[in-house]
């Protein structure tokens, strides 16, 4: 798997935490995916990706899409989800 660029927008009882992952994929598309992390030992980390990447034509539409479907998928943490807008990774650095 490339480099994600992450937020955590909430955190579990249980230690895991759901992050969300913003790209700019080509002009004027956006995408972002939900995950869940759990820590393993010796500094391992699961990382599963539990929804499709959500579409939108701005970063900001694709990021509060992605905050809706995390609501639906987790009632029960939604009051305390971190509201968009989130990180978004600007790609490699360029040298020109």
């Amino acid at each position: 798997m490339g480099r994600l660029n992450v937020d955590p927008i909430a955190t579990f009882s249980d230690g895991s935490q759901l992050l969300v992952s913003t790209h700019y994929s080509r002009e004027g598309c956006f995408t972002c995916g939900l995950y869940v992390v759990l820590s393993g030992g010796e500094g391992q980390w699961d990382l599963r990706a539990i929804s499709d990447q959500h579409e939108a034509a701005t970063c900001l539409g694709a990021q509060e899409i992605a905050y809706s479907h995390a609501q639906r998928l987790y009632p029960g943490t939604a009051v305390g989800m971190k509201k968009p807008p989130y990180l978004v990774w600007q790609g490699p650095a360029s040298n020109t």
